[in-house]
């Protein structure tokens, strides 16, 4: 509550809320609060998810051993792009010489998502400085967006739980990674371990968690009927943004 508020006002967003889930949202933006507390909890609340995010860490480093990459290589890149799919994209298109026109290329249509990801969550890090808003989305992954998403549309005050969840991410993420390259030479083939599996049931288990319901399968079958259409037409990642654009649309028309 601001200095501004007065006491109907308060009681009236709380009736609106009650009636209006975007609302209660609203209503908690304008307590965003970001402190310690926060990021704990973030860190804690994302430890189970990072542990699974760690068995994909050990893949790309395998893969990264392969391409000819040292510990310290491989742990700067993690330490610093912090995005599996892309690393893996990289380390896969690595040559002598690199080819660095078509890896940039790679990577930043894979990472376009991001885009949407942040844009989410901006109704809630606009009552944030500059500093804390960026800092955090330096630490935002596909695994702890959807957890401070689920934070997010529950009405939490809590701004730094997207930083918290991100360092925990950081941690498991550059340190599996150069497990990965250390084993490199021992492992010649993830699958064989099951470490390929580990991100998609990973991603399943939040998709539960995310679920909300019948007004949620609208949004996700137009993501997904999108997404394989799109990978039948073109290569790469494309289809990843392609079915996020179409969720983002349907969503859009359906409450404008």
């Amino acid at each position: 509550m601001t200095g501004n508020d007065h006491p109907s006002e308060v009681d009236q967003s709380a009736d609106r809320a009650t009636d209006d889930p975007g609302a209660s949202v609203d209503a908690a933006a304008n307590e965003v609060v970001f402190d310690r507390a926060g990021i704990r909890d973030g860190f804690l609340t994302c430890v189970p998810i990072a542990l699974g995010v760690a068995g994909y860490g050990i893949a790309f480093g395998v893969l990264a051993d392969r391409a000819g990459l040292t510990v310290v290589e491989a742990a700067l890149m993690s330490a610093t792009v912090l995005a599996g799919a892309s690393q893996i994209i990289a380390v896969e298109l690595w040559s002598d010489p690199i080819p660095v026109a078509t890896v940039v290329l790679a990577v930043f249509a894979v990472n376009l998502r991001y885009s949407l990801m942040g844009a989410a969550l901006r109704p809630w890090f606009r009552y944030l400085s500059g500093t804390r808003a960026y800092l955090s989305l330096f630490f935002m992954a596909d695994e702890n967006w959807a957890l401070t998403m689920r934070e997010f549309t529950s009405g939490s005050q809590r701004g730094a739980f997207l930083l918290g969840s991100g360092l925990a991410i950081w941690v498991f993420w550059v340190a599996s990674s150069v497990v990965g390259v250390a084993v490199g030479g021992v492992i010649d083939d993830p699958a064989t371990f099951g470490l390929d599996f580990v991100l998609v049931a990973t991603f399943v288990a939040l998709a539960v968690e995310l679920w909300d319901g019948s007004s949620t399968a609208v949004p996700w079958a137009v993501a997904l009927v999108t997404a394989l259409a799109t990978s039948q037409l073109l290569s790469g990642q494309w289809h990843v943004i392609a079915g996020g654009l179409a969720a983002a649309v349907v969503e859009v028309a359906r409450y404008e």
